[in-house]
């Protein structure tokens, strides 16, 4: 599920820290973006191993909503990495069962 916060027009790029954390199965991750454009998070094992694509698209100047679910995932640490034309941020998630 994704929502759109259009009405904020944010002047930087950010990814927030996801919510809640440790999570089980699900949490909300927060990102804006200063540009229209491609946008992509993926998220990672410990190991470095893609884990699953949450979005690869282009994307509106805006703040967004994104639901992760692991419930097919083990327990542990995963990251999440935000990738766009000009920036790039990861952030550590503890997926607990």
């Amino acid at each position: 599920m994704l929502d759109n916060f259009s009405h904020i027009l944010p002047f930087t790029y950010e990814l927030k820290q996801n919510y809640p954390n440790p999570f089980n199965p699900e949490t909300e991750i927060n990102f804006t973006i200063a540009r229209s454009g491609h946008v992509k998070i993926t998220v990672y094992n410990v190991l470095g191993r893609e884990v699953k694509v949450i979005i690869n698209d282009f994307k509106q100047q805006g703040g967004y909503t994104i639901k992760f679910n692991g419930v097919n995932l083990a327990s542990g640490v995963y990251f999440y990495k935000i990738e766009t034309p000009g920036f790039a941020q990861t952030k550590k998630m503890v997926l607990l069962k």
